[in-house]
Protein backbone atom coordinates (compact mmCIF):
# COMPACT_ATOMS: atom_id res chain seq x y z
CA UNK A 1 0.00 0.00 0.00
CA UNK A 2 1.47 3.41 -1.02
CA UNK A 3 2.08 6.41 1.19
CA UNK A 4 -0.84 8.10 -0.07
CA UNK A 5 -3.28 5.36 1.03
CA UNK A 6 -1.59 5.23 4.46
CA UNK A 7 -2.24 9.20 4.73
CA UNK A 8 -6.09 8.55 4.05
CA UNK A 9 -6.61 5.81 6.31
CA UNK A 10 -5.04 7.90 9.07
CA UNK A 11 -7.43 10.83 8.69
CA UNK A 12 -9.88 8.20 8.55
CA UNK A 13 -8.84 7.18 12.04
CA UNK A 14 -9.84 10.79 13.05
CA UNK A 15 -13.68 10.24 13.84
CA UNK A 16 -13.02 6.81 15.27
CA UNK A 17 -12.04 9.04 18.74
CA UNK A 18 -9.07 8.94 21.47
CA UNK A 19 -8.72 8.51 25.09
CA UNK A 20 -6.16 10.26 27.16
CA UNK A 21 -4.97 9.65 30.74
CA UNK A 22 -3.88 13.08 32.14
CA UNK A 23 -2.78 14.36 35.27
CA UNK A 24 -4.54 17.82 36.76
CA UNK A 25 -2.48 20.57 39.04
CA UNK A 26 -4.83 22.75 41.12
CA UNK A 27 -3.76 26.04 42.01
CA UNK A 28 -5.12 25.71 45.37
CA UNK A 29 -6.12 23.26 47.88
CA UNK A 30 -9.59 21.89 47.63
CA UNK A 31 -11.49 20.59 50.93
CA UNK A 32 -13.97 17.54 49.08
CA UNK A 33 -11.90 15.51 46.36
CA UNK A 34 -15.84 14.68 45.42
CA UNK A 35 -15.87 18.15 43.85
CA UNK A 36 -13.08 17.37 41.59
CA UNK A 37 -14.69 14.27 40.33
CA UNK A 38 -18.29 16.04 39.66
CA UNK A 39 -16.33 19.31 38.07
CA UNK A 40 -14.86 15.99 35.53
CA UNK A 41 -18.19 14.29 35.03
CA UNK A 42 -20.05 17.84 34.19
CA UNK A 43 -17.50 18.22 31.32
CA UNK A 44 -19.08 15.30 29.58
CA UNK A 45 -20.56 15.80 26.31
CA UNK A 46 -20.52 18.57 23.79
CA UNK A 47 -18.17 21.18 25.22
CA UNK A 48 -17.34 24.91 23.51
CA UNK A 49 -13.32 24.96 23.19
CA UNK A 50 -10.81 27.41 22.18
CA UNK A 51 -7.34 25.87 21.38
CA UNK A 52 -4.83 27.17 23.61
CA UNK A 53 -1.85 29.47 22.52
CA UNK A 54 0.67 27.22 21.72
CA UNK A 55 -1.02 25.25 19.17
CA UNK A 56 -1.19 25.03 15.83
CA UNK A 57 -4.51 25.54 14.79
CA UNK A 58 -6.25 28.67 14.48
CA UNK A 59 -7.98 30.15 17.88
CA UNK A 60 -11.50 30.13 17.29
CA UNK A 61 -14.23 28.57 19.26
CA UNK A 62 -15.61 25.29 18.32
CA UNK A 63 -17.53 22.10 19.81
CA UNK A 64 -16.16 18.93 21.11
CA UNK A 65 -18.12 15.77 22.52
CA UNK A 66 -16.00 14.16 25.73
CA UNK A 67 -17.62 11.03 25.49
CA UNK A 68 -16.95 9.30 29.09
CA UNK A 69 -14.44 10.80 32.06
CA UNK A 70 -13.68 9.50 35.64
CA UNK A 71 -11.01 10.16 38.13
CA UNK A 72 -8.59 7.74 38.64
CA UNK A 73 -6.77 9.22 41.78
CA UNK A 74 -5.72 12.35 43.72
CA UNK A 75 -3.22 13.32 45.57
CA UNK A 76 -4.12 15.46 48.30
CA UNK A 77 -0.36 16.60 49.41
CA UNK A 78 0.47 17.84 45.85
CA UNK A 79 -3.14 19.01 45.06
CA UNK A 80 -2.77 16.45 41.95
CA UNK A 81 -5.96 14.92 40.62
CA UNK A 82 -5.18 11.47 37.82
CA UNK A 83 -8.44 11.32 35.22
CA UNK A 84 -9.14 9.31 31.99
CA UNK A 85 -11.39 10.59 29.27
CA UNK A 86 -12.40 9.38 25.77
CA UNK A 87 -13.01 12.02 23.65
CA UNK A 88 -13.29 12.84 20.07
CA UNK A 89 -10.47 13.62 18.06
CA UNK A 90 -9.76 17.50 18.23
CA UNK A 91 -10.44 17.67 21.78
CA UNK A 92 -7.39 19.61 23.78
CA UNK A 93 -7.26 18.25 27.41
CA UNK A 94 -4.97 21.12 28.52
CA UNK A 95 -7.65 23.41 27.66
CA UNK A 96 -10.19 20.61 29.94
CA UNK A 97 -7.91 21.36 32.52
CA UNK A 98 -8.15 24.93 32.34
CA UNK A 99 -11.85 24.49 32.69
CA UNK A 100 -11.93 21.80 35.37
CA UNK A 101 -9.86 25.36 37.67
CA UNK A 102 -13.02 27.29 36.51
CA UNK A 103 -15.62 24.78 37.75
CA UNK A 104 -13.58 24.42 40.87
CA UNK A 105 -12.79 28.29 41.23
CA UNK A 106 -9.63 27.71 42.14
CA UNK A 107 -7.52 27.76 38.96
CA UNK A 108 -5.51 24.98 37.13
CA UNK A 109 -3.37 23.47 34.52
CA UNK A 110 -2.09 19.88 32.73
CA UNK A 111 0.73 18.70 34.42
CA UNK A 112 0.60 16.02 32.10
CA UNK A 113 -0.75 13.68 29.33
CA UNK A 114 -0.89 10.61 27.83
CA UNK A 115 -2.60 9.06 24.66
CA UNK A 116 -3.85 5.64 25.47
CA UNK A 117 -5.69 5.02 22.53
CA UNK A 118 -6.23 6.51 18.68
CA UNK A 119 -8.82 4.58 16.68
CA UNK A 120 -8.28 0.96 16.48
CA UNK A 121 -4.60 1.27 18.58
CA UNK A 122 -4.26 0.48 21.39
CA UNK A 123 -1.03 0.06 24.45
CA UNK A 124 -1.51 -3.54 23.48
CA UNK A 125 0.18 -5.66 21.51
CA UNK A 126 0.01 -3.95 18.51
CA UNK A 127 2.43 -1.10 20.54
CA UNK A 128 5.69 -1.40 19.04
CA UNK A 129 8.52 1.24 19.71
CA UNK A 130 11.47 2.36 17.02
CA UNK A 131 14.11 -0.41 18.42
CA UNK A 132 11.53 -3.05 17.89
CA UNK A 133 11.78 -1.71 14.11
CA UNK A 134 15.62 -1.61 14.16
CA UNK A 135 15.81 -4.90 15.52
CA UNK A 136 12.98 -6.40 13.04
CA UNK A 137 15.38 -5.03 10.53
CA UNK A 138 18.38 -6.58 11.79
CA UNK A 139 16.86 -9.79 12.39
CA UNK A 140 15.69 -10.36 9.12
CA UNK A 141 19.05 -9.17 7.23
CA UNK A 142 21.17 -11.29 9.71
CA UNK A 143 18.94 -14.33 10.07
CA UNK A 144 16.43 -13.84 6.51
CA UNK A 145 13.44 -14.85 8.86
CA UNK A 146 10.43 -12.05 8.37
CA UNK A 147 8.54 -13.45 11.25
CA UNK A 148 9.85 -10.38 13.98
CA UNK A 149 9.43 -7.61 11.24
CA UNK A 150 5.96 -8.71 10.34
CA UNK A 151 4.86 -8.92 13.96
CA UNK A 152 6.57 -4.73 13.73
CA UNK A 153 4.91 -3.77 10.68
CA UNK A 154 1.03 -5.06 10.05
CA UNK A 155 -0.82 -4.12 7.63
CA UNK A 156 -2.96 -0.74 7.51
CA UNK A 157 -6.30 -2.43 7.10
CA UNK A 158 -6.16 -3.59 10.78
CA UNK A 159 -7.13 0.44 11.41
CA UNK A 160 -10.69 -0.58 10.12
CA UNK A 161 -11.35 -3.76 12.00
CA UNK A 162 -13.66 -2.06 14.15
CA UNK A 163 -16.49 -1.23 11.54
CA UNK A 164 -18.96 -3.19 9.96
CA UNK A 165 -17.56 -4.35 6.57
CA UNK A 166 -19.30 -4.58 3.08
CA UNK A 167 -18.04 -7.27 0.37
CA UNK A 168 -17.25 -5.67 -3.33
CA UNK A 169 -17.61 -7.44 -6.35
CA UNK A 170 -14.49 -6.55 -8.37
CA UNK A 171 -16.50 -5.11 -10.94
CA UNK A 172 -17.70 -2.47 -8.78
CA UNK A 173 -14.15 -1.56 -7.00
CA UNK A 174 -12.65 0.69 -9.47
CA UNK A 175 -15.68 2.92 -10.07
CA UNK A 176 -15.77 3.36 -6.27
CA UNK A 177 -12.08 4.44 -6.18
CA UNK A 178 -13.42 7.26 -8.70
CA UNK A 179 -16.22 8.65 -6.57
CA UNK A 180 -19.38 6.24 -7.78
CA UNK A 181 -21.56 5.60 -4.61
CA UNK A 182 -21.99 1.78 -4.02
CA UNK A 183 -25.23 0.62 -5.53
CA UNK A 184 -26.63 -3.11 -4.46
CA UNK A 185 -25.87 -4.81 -7.68
CA UNK A 186 -22.10 -4.45 -6.66
CA UNK A 187 -22.76 -5.91 -3.03
CA UNK A 188 -21.38 -9.35 -2.76
CA UNK A 189 -21.21 -10.18 0.81
CA UNK A 190 -22.27 -7.72 4.17
CA UNK A 191 -22.05 -7.64 7.82
CA UNK A 192 -25.22 -8.08 10.04
CA UNK A 193 -25.33 -4.96 12.64
CA UNK A 194 -25.58 -1.89 9.55
CA UNK A 195 -27.68 0.96 10.36
CA UNK A 196 -28.40 3.84 8.44
CA UNK A 197 -26.18 7.24 8.49
CA UNK A 198 -23.30 4.46 10.19
CA UNK A 199 -19.60 4.46 9.04
CA UNK A 200 -18.83 1.06 7.02
CA UNK A 201 -15.61 -0.03 5.50
CA UNK A 202 -16.06 -0.88 2.01
CA UNK A 203 -13.27 -4.51 1.02
CA UNK A 204 -12.38 -6.17 -2.45
CA UNK A 205 -12.55 -10.31 -1.62
CA UNK A 206 -8.88 -10.22 -0.77
CA UNK A 207 -9.40 -8.07 1.95
CA UNK A 208 -8.38 -4.71 0.62
CA UNK A 209 -10.03 -1.70 2.01
CA UNK A 210 -11.37 0.24 -0.81
CA UNK A 211 -13.38 3.46 0.97
CA UNK A 212 -14.85 4.70 4.40
CA UNK A 213 -18.54 4.98 3.43
CA UNK A 214 -21.59 6.10 4.98
CA UNK A 215 -24.47 3.39 4.78
CA UNK A 216 -27.69 4.00 3.05
CA UNK A 217 -29.51 1.21 4.08
CA UNK A 218 -29.90 -1.71 6.95
CA UNK A 219 -28.54 -4.79 6.73
CA UNK A 220 -32.44 -5.91 6.01
CA UNK A 221 -32.95 -3.51 3.74
CA UNK A 222 -29.83 -4.54 1.63
CA UNK A 223 -31.13 -8.39 2.10
CA UNK A 224 -34.60 -7.75 0.57
CA UNK A 225 -33.59 -4.99 -2.42
CA UNK A 226 -32.12 -5.39 -5.71
CA UNK A 227 -31.52 -2.42 -6.56
CA UNK A 228 -31.02 1.41 -4.68
CA UNK A 229 -27.72 3.11 -2.96
CA UNK A 230 -25.94 1.19 -0.21
CA UNK A 231 -23.61 3.27 0.77
CA UNK A 232 -21.94 7.30 -0.27
CA UNK A 233 -18.37 7.25 -0.24
CA UNK A 234 -16.60 9.66 2.71
CA UNK A 235 -13.31 8.72 1.87
CA UNK A 236 -11.58 6.94 -0.83
CA UNK A 237 -8.69 4.74 0.22
CA UNK A 238 -7.55 2.34 -2.43
CA UNK A 239 -5.70 4.01 -5.92
CA UNK A 240 -7.38 4.61 -8.78
CA UNK A 241 -6.99 1.71 -12.13
CA UNK A 242 -5.41 -1.39 -8.85
CA UNK A 243 -8.79 -3.04 -10.72
CA UNK A 244 -10.09 -2.63 -14.22
CA UNK A 245 -12.93 -0.69 -15.18
CA UNK A 246 -16.08 -2.77 -15.50
CA UNK A 247 -18.35 0.09 -15.71
CA UNK A 248 -21.37 0.91 -18.26
CA UNK A 249 -21.33 -3.48 -19.34
CA UNK A 250 -23.61 -4.46 -16.67
CA UNK A 251 -27.39 -5.27 -18.60
CA UNK A 252 -28.97 -2.09 -17.01
CA UNK A 253 -26.26 0.11 -18.05
CA UNK A 254 -26.70 -1.09 -21.73
CA UNK A 255 -30.29 -0.77 -21.09
CA UNK A 256 -29.88 2.85 -20.27
CA UNK A 257 -27.64 3.86 -22.97
CA UNK A 258 -30.75 2.22 -25.44
CA UNK A 259 -32.87 4.41 -23.47
CA UNK A 260 -30.72 7.70 -24.02
CA UNK A 261 -30.33 7.08 -27.66
CA UNK A 262 -34.16 6.54 -28.11
CA UNK A 263 -34.66 10.12 -25.97
CA UNK A 264 -36.64 8.33 -23.01
CA UNK A 265 -33.65 9.78 -20.68
CA UNK A 266 -31.86 12.61 -21.28
CA UNK A 267 -28.03 13.68 -22.15
CA UNK A 268 -26.85 12.83 -18.50
CA UNK A 269 -29.45 9.58 -17.86
CA UNK A 270 -31.75 11.59 -16.22
CA UNK A 271 -35.57 10.54 -15.92
CA UNK A 272 -37.77 12.63 -18.73
CA UNK A 273 -41.39 12.46 -19.24
CA UNK A 274 -41.07 9.76 -21.74
CA UNK A 275 -38.73 7.25 -19.49
CA UNK A 276 -40.87 4.38 -18.70
CA UNK A 277 -42.61 3.62 -15.71
CA UNK A 278 -40.49 0.61 -14.56
CA UNK A 279 -37.47 2.50 -14.74
CA UNK A 280 -39.11 5.51 -12.82
CA UNK A 281 -40.19 2.81 -10.13
CA UNK A 282 -36.69 0.82 -10.13
CA UNK A 283 -33.93 3.95 -10.73
CA UNK A 284 -36.22 6.99 -10.09
CA UNK A 285 -35.43 7.15 -6.22
CA UNK A 286 -32.07 5.67 -6.20
CA UNK A 287 -31.92 6.25 -1.92
CA UNK A 288 -35.07 4.06 -1.70
CA UNK A 289 -33.99 0.81 -2.11
CA UNK A 290 -36.38 -1.39 -4.14
CA UNK A 291 -37.11 -4.99 -5.41
CA UNK A 292 -38.23 -6.31 -9.57
CA UNK A 293 -40.99 -7.75 -8.08
CA UNK A 294 -42.41 -5.16 -5.85
CA UNK A 295 -41.48 -3.30 -9.30
CA UNK A 296 -43.22 -6.12 -11.22
CA UNK A 297 -46.93 -5.77 -8.62
CA UNK A 298 -47.35 -2.23 -9.23
CA UNK A 299 -47.21 -2.87 -12.89
CA UNK A 300 -49.43 -5.65 -12.10
CA UNK A 301 -47.22 -8.16 -14.40
CA UNK A 302 -47.04 -10.07 -11.31
CA UNK A 303 -49.27 -13.08 -13.24
CA UNK A 304 -47.19 -12.93 -16.22
CA UNK A 305 -43.99 -13.20 -13.88
CA UNK A 306 -45.51 -16.37 -12.47
CA UNK A 307 -46.69 -17.90 -15.19
CA UNK A 308 -43.50 -17.66 -16.92
CA UNK A 309 -42.03 -18.95 -14.13
CA UNK A 310 -44.77 -21.95 -13.81
CA UNK A 311 -43.81 -22.82 -17.90
CA UNK A 312 -40.26 -22.81 -16.86
CA UNK A 313 -40.60 -25.15 -13.65
CA UNK A 314 -42.77 -27.56 -16.55
CA UNK A 315 -40.03 -27.68 -18.98
CA UNK A 316 -37.15 -28.40 -16.41
CA UNK A 317 -40.29 -31.01 -15.45
CA UNK A 318 -40.66 -32.34 -19.21
CA UNK A 319 -36.51 -32.66 -19.37
CA UNK A 320 -36.56 -34.21 -16.19
CA UNK A 321 -39.13 -36.89 -16.68
CA UNK A 322 -37.26 -36.96 -20.65
CA UNK A 323 -34.13 -38.13 -18.83
CA UNK A 324 -35.74 -40.90 -16.56
CA UNK A 325 -37.88 -42.39 -19.68
CA UNK A 326 -33.78 -42.39 -21.22
CA UNK A 327 -32.19 -43.87 -18.21
CA UNK A 328 -35.26 -46.71 -18.06
CA UNK A 329 -35.64 -47.66 -21.65
CA UNK A 330 -31.31 -48.23 -21.15
CA UNK A 331 -31.63 -51.40 -19.94
CA UNK A 332 -33.74 -52.46 -21.99
CA UNK A 333 -31.82 -51.39 -25.31
CA UNK A 334 -28.80 -52.95 -23.76
CA UNK A 335 -31.00 -56.58 -23.45
CA UNK A 336 -32.22 -56.35 -27.08
CA UNK A 337 -28.70 -55.38 -28.02
CA UNK A 338 -27.34 -58.65 -26.30
CA UNK A 339 -30.19 -60.31 -28.21
CA UNK A 340 -29.18 -59.24 -31.56
CA UNK A 341 -25.76 -60.28 -31.27
CA UNK A 342 -26.72 -63.49 -30.09
CA UNK A 343 -29.03 -63.81 -33.14
CA UNK A 344 -26.19 -62.55 -35.59
CA UNK A 345 -23.73 -64.44 -33.78
CA UNK A 346 -26.04 -67.71 -34.56
CA UNK A 347 -26.62 -67.04 -38.23
CA UNK A 348 -22.83 -66.42 -38.80
CA UNK A 349 -22.29 -69.78 -37.69
CA UNK A 350 -25.04 -71.69 -39.63
CA UNK A 351 -23.66 -69.99 -42.50
CA UNK A 352 -20.15 -70.98 -41.62
CA UNK A 353 -21.38 -74.85 -41.32
CA UNK A 354 -23.53 -74.55 -44.44
CA UNK A 355 -20.71 -73.54 -46.34
CA UNK A 356 -18.09 -76.22 -44.49
CA UNK A 357 -20.96 -78.89 -45.64
CA UNK A 358 -21.03 -77.75 -49.46
CA UNK A 359 -17.04 -77.69 -49.28
CA UNK A 360 -17.08 -81.51 -48.57
CA UNK A 361 -19.49 -82.55 -50.82
CA UNK A 362 -17.58 -80.81 -53.41
CA UNK A 363 -14.57 -82.52 -52.24
CA UNK A 364 -16.29 -85.76 -52.49
CA UNK A 365 -17.75 -85.68 -55.68
CA UNK A 366 -14.17 -84.62 -56.89
CA UNK A 367 -12.75 -87.39 -55.46
CA UNK A 368 -15.35 -90.26 -56.81
CA UNK A 369 -14.99 -88.26 -60.21
CA UNK A 370 -10.89 -89.28 -60.12
CA UNK A 371 -11.94 -92.91 -59.15
CA UNK A 372 -14.22 -93.44 -62.24
CA UNK A 373 -11.87 -92.19 -64.36
CA UNK A 374 -8.73 -94.36 -63.00
CA UNK A 375 -11.38 -97.98 -63.33
CA UNK A 376 -11.58 -96.78 -67.04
Amino acid sequence: MCINNATRLVKAQQSAGKEYVAIVKLHQHIDKVKSLEKAIQNLTGPCFQRPPLISAVKKELRVRTIYEAKMLDYDEKRDMGIFWLSCEAGTYVRTMCVHIGYLLGCGAHMQELRRVRSGALKEDETMVTMHDVKDSQWYYEKYNDEAYLRRVIMPLEILLTTYPRIVVKDTSVNAVCYGAQLMLPGVLRYESGIEVGKEVILMTTKGEAIALSIAQMTTSTIATCDHGIVAKTKRVIMERDVYERKWKLGPFAKKKEGLKTEGKLDKYGRITEDTPEAWKLLFGQPEKGTSIDAVASKLGVKKEQNGSTVAKKEEKKKVESEAEEEAEEEPAKKKDKKVKDKKEKKEKKEKKEKKEKKDKKKKKKVSSDEESAEED
